[in-house]
């Protein structure tokens, strides 16, 4: 098994390296690539290094079996024949090739079997947002047919990557230390601040981001769902944050939710709220599962309920979903 990672040396690139290991991922052979400016760094993985070589147009991905690519929409689309000329699956993180009908996106534990349909040899990994959300869905959409889905986002810094974190660090302290503050990553000041906008704004008001939950989590879950999202960026450094409202065609209890999400895959069910026991960021980054809290019937809605999520949309958001889909191809006989 050889296996390539695209963008070694970004936030999701090295999660990737992370990941692998900490799954003992089968691979006999890795190959790191990354830009002109990432070409010769060196990266060790299990005890052993590893350089990084510059993405070209040639024949490098010649008995490649997966490649895991995260460095973004433009280089995937511009590389994305020659990482798959040879028979390589290409599980890309970015959203080149998400809402294409002939690319498959998907959430292991809501779709796994998509991904043994991909006529371009391409298998897109969803918005890190949607991924959270249909992972906490799936369960009550099993029990009843979710129709609307309302959603506010909160979305740490590590969202735009490793040098907004380190922007926002920054920040911190340049105000505490009343200098003036750097603002490069974020449209304004992240610290002490949050921003209602991630992603450049459509003509319906709504920005990107927000119409990738729209879009993809449809996609995802084979369903007619509406999702209304508002996705705004708050000054945390990693992990996302997420509180739902759902509306299904039959009523689902407390009760019922709870035992769902309990027996849920990739779900950790935190929900006691007398002893203040509900996920929060700051505590579970890292972590591989999307945590659920704060189940309640929604007051506003007959058939509603609402919740609160919290996942690390670096880890399952991003690099581990990508290593989940490839371990379910692994699994099932289907690579290459």
């Amino acid at each position: 098994m050889r296996v390539a990672i695209v963008g070694t040396s970004g936030a999701v690139g090295q999660e990737f390296l992370r990941v692998l290991a900490e799954r003992n991922f089968p691979l006999d052979d890795l190959v790191l690539f990354g830009s002109s400016r990432s070409a010769g760094s060196v990266y060790e993985f299990k005890g052993k290094k590893y350089t990084v070589k510059e993405l070209k147009h040639n024949d490098d991905f010649k008995g490649v079996d997966i490649a895991f690519t995260s460095a973004g929409a433009s280089i995937s689309k511009e590389f994305a024949a020659d990482i798959t000329k040879y028979g390589a699956v290409m599980i890309d993180n970015s959203s080149a090739f998400r809402m294409d009908a002939d690319v498959p996106l998907v959430v292991p534990e809501c779709n796994a079997e998509d991904a043994l349909n991909r006529p371009r040899g391409i298998i897109a990994n969803p918005n890190c947002t949607t991924i959270m959300m249909v992972v906490v869905l799936q369960p009550l959409e099993k029990i009843s047919h979710i129709k609307r889905i309302h959603v506010a986002s909160y979305q740490a810094a590590s969202g735009a990557g490793a040098a907004a974190m380190a922007e926002l660090e920054q920040q911190y302290r340049e105000v505490l230390d009343n200098k003036p503050v750097t603002v490069n990553k974020f449209a304004y000041q992240l610290a002490y601040n949050v921003i209602p906008q991630i992603d450049v704004f459509t003509d319906n008001g709504y920005t990107k981001e927000e119409m990738k939950m729209f879009n993809e989590t449809k996609k995802i879950m084979h369903s007619d769902v509406n999702c209304s999202a508002m996705c705004v960026r708050v000054p945390s450094l990693r992990s996302h944050s997420e509180a739902v409202w759902i509306e299904t065609e039959k009523p689902i209890s407390v009760e019922q939710a709870r035992e769902a999400f309990s027996k849920g895959e990739g779900i950790q069910l935190m929900d006691d709220p007398a002893n203040k026991k509900y996920p929060m960021p700051l505590f579970l980054a890292g972590k591989d599962d999307v945590y659920v809290g704060r189940i309640r019937k929604d007051l506003a809605c007959e058939n509603g309920l609402t919740l609160w999520l919290v996942g690390d949309q670096i880890k399952k958001g991003a690099a581990l979903n990508a290593v989940q889909i490839a371990e379910y191809l692994i699994k099932v006989g289907n690579v290459k």
